[in-house]
Formats: C-alpha cells, sequence, structure tokens
C-alpha cells in the first residue's frame, strides 16, 4: 500500500477513536437483528430521518420473529412517510423467511446476507462488518465523495468502470483488523465533514494530503455520468364520502406506494383544472350519485425520479355506487389512523379533513 494509502487509513481511523462524536443508536450495535433493519431503513434515508423509524421498529418489534409475526398493514403504517415502500416488503419477507426457514439465526456469512431480498453489496458489506466483524468494505454515497476527493478520482461514480475502481479501492484501504470501526469512520467522515455542499475542510483529518482540497477541486468531485430524468405525474384524487364514511382502495403492488391506500385516483397527462376534470367519463356515469364536487386542496411531492403533482376533490355522495363498492372499501374517517397512506394523503388528512 502506497504512503499516501497508508496515511489514509491511520488518519481516519485515529479520527474515529478520538475525534468523531456523531452519535447514532445502531452504530454500537451487535445485534444483526437491529443492525440488518437500521441498514434498510437507511437506504435512500438520512440518518437524522431514519432515526425515528428505526427507534420505532425496535420498541415494537424488538425481535426478528416479532417482525416476522406482524401484520402487513401494522408494519406499512410503521413505516409510512419513510418512502421507497418496496424496501418494507422485502423487509417483511426476510425476516419471516429468517424466522421460518433458519429458526430465528441471522446468516453470518457475507454471500448469505448477500442473498436475502432487498440486501445488496453495500448493505451485505455493513452488516457483515458491523455484526460479524467481518472483512468487507462498504461503498456507499458518502465513500464515493471521500475517496473521490482525497484521490482526486474523475472516474464517474455511476459508471461500471467507476464502481469497479471504488470498491478495489475501499477494499485496499480496509483496516481489516477492524472493519467495522473503519467502515463506520468513512461514512461519518462523508456525512458531517466531507458533506457534498459545504465541506467542513478545516475540520478534516485528511485534509493535509486531499487532491481535491489541494487543487480546488470539491465542487467537482465526485463525478456522475448520467443526469438524472425527472418525470412529471400529475394525480387527482376523488375523496368520496358517504355521510361519515370515506372510500379508499389499496394500491397495487406494483409501481410507488405499493401497498399503501389511497382515494379515486385519476391520473392525467397534464395538470387539469376541475372543469376538465369533470369531463371524465367516471365521473359523468356516475352523475346521479353525486350531491357535491369540490375541489379541496394540492401537494407536490419529489421523488427520486419524479415530482408528482396531486390534486384533492371532495365527492359528497348521496349512495354508493357499485362500482366502488367492486373495487375498494369503506371505513370511518376515524379510521383512517388503521391504514398506511403514502405521505402526500396524510398531509391532506391531517391538514384538511379532520
Amino acid at each position: 500500500m502506497s504512503v499516501s494509502k497508508k496515511y489514509f487509513t491511520k488518519q481516519l481511523t485515529n479520527w474515529h477513536s478520538h475525534t468523531n462524536e456523531r452519535s447514532l443508536p445502531w452504530k454500537e450495535e451487535k445485534d444483526p437483528y437491529k443492525i440488518w433493519l437500521s441498514e434498510i431503513i437507511l437506504q435512500q434515508t438520512r440518518a437524522e430521518q431514519g432515526l425515528q423509524y428505526y427507534l420505532s421498529f425496535t420498541e415494537k418489534y424488538p425481535s426478528i420473529c416479532d417482525l416476522a409475526n406482524a401484520k402487513d398493514e401494522d408494519a406499512f403504517r410503521l413505516w409510512q412517510g419513510l418512502g421507497y415502500y418496496n424496501r418494507c416488503k422485502n423487509m417483511l419477507a426476510t425476516a419471516r423467511y429468517i424466522c421460518e426457514q433458519l429458526s430465528g439465526q441471522f446468516p453470518d456469512k457475507y454471500e448469505d446476507i448477500l442473498a436475502l431480498k432487498g440486501v445488496g453489496a453495500y448493505t451485505a458489506a455493513a452488516i457483515a462488518s458491523f455484526a460479524f466483524g467481518l472483512p468487507y468494505a462498504v461503498v456507499d454515497g458518502n465513500v464515493y465523495r471521500v475517496l473521490s476527493r482525497y484521490f482526486g478520482m474523475e472516474d464517474a461514480i455511476d459508471s461500471t468502470e467507476g464502481k469497479r475502481k471504488f470498491a478495489a479501492l475501499a477494499h485496499e484501504l480496509l483496516d481489516t483488523e477492524d472493519a467495522a470501526a473503519y467502515n463506520q469512520a468513512i461514512m461519518d467522515l462523508g456525512a458531517t465533514v466531507c458533506t457534498p455542499k459545504q465541506s467542513k475542510c478545516d475540520e478534516c483529518p485528511l485534509q493535509k494530503k486531499c487532491i481535491a482540497f489541494k487543487d480546488q477541486l470539491i465542487h467537482l468531485l465526485p463525478v456522475k455520468e448520467k443526469k438524472m430524468k425527472v418525470q412529471g405525474r400529475f394525480f387527482n384524487f376523488l375523496l368520496f364520502q358517504y355521510q361519515d364514511e370515506i372510500w379508499i382502495e389499496r394500491r397495487a403492488d406494483t409501481g410507488i406506494w405499493q401497498n399503501l391506500h389511497q382515494f379515486y385516483l385519476i391520473e392525467s397527462e397534464y395538470s387539469i383544472v376541475q372543469k376538465i376534470l369533470m369531463e371524465n367519463p367516471l365521473l359523468i356515469n356516475c352523475k346521479s350519485h353525486i350531491i357535491s364536487l369540490r375541489f379541496a386542496n394540492q401537494y407536490k411531492q419529489r421523488l427520486t425520479h419524479q415530482l408528482i403533482e396531486s390534486k384533492f376533490y371532495l365527492v359528497e355522495l348521496k349512495d354508493k355506487p357499485d362500482f366502488l363498492k367492486q373495487r375498494g372499501l369503506w371505513i370511518r374517517k376515524e379510521q383512517s389512523d388503521d391504514y398506511a397512506f403514502p405521505k402526500t394523503i396524510v398531509d391532506f388528512l391531517q391538514s384538511f379533513l379532520f
């Protein structure tokens, strides 16, 4: 290993031992179930956002078999607002597999961990090192950023060749005698010091030999090959109300917001006003059932690849149309807390309806 690489590993581990004060409950955890749970929650989620979800799940489901025995609806309700709901679905499937097929014993080999549903190379390496001390290097967004800046690497982190080079370098730098501490150190440095914007270079233990700092490349690294394309989507939600009941349905098991509940949805190609919405065949056909229809509110929500505009309309009915009975269910308004909804609908329910 070169002098620069030895310096990197030594300085990083020293910083972690003596300076790093980032405190999170899963960092000192050795229970593989709780480490796995934290890693699933933290996929596509900042630690600060995921913290309360981790505490809620570990309190309600202290063991993996407790989670395995959970009702889907209860787990999805607890996950509500965290996004990427397929993670929750995979998490439940994995918990049930481990509890039923492995007698509740979490796999302790990297290959077996990697084979679990919803677990990729990064998550497997994190669990293997944190729970079992195995010598596997983690490579996530924080790691890409630290390595690219320190070594001045201009390889695109989203290219096949770039991923290969960063993975090889991360493995070479790994402190195999304490892989867990090293992995935690580089992730914490990326999260608290070598941040995407306004990096705290004056506090960085690697500043002395950092190429990006020396050559003023901080704002240019890491490099990405592809620009993210954001798709605009336009949702028109009809909240059907009959007396003290509202109508909801479960979303399909594909696409966004899988298995969550919603109101009747009419998706349009562009943002439309109420007059245009009223020309929809559904509303024309059920006109005789409607007492009133009025616009209530609208929200915008940015997902990774989508920008969703949601408009909500309150539709008061004189009776219950048959087509609604066939595809959803009627619940009392106060029962809405018993069902999991996408964040946009939760915001609407909390701020407007009740």
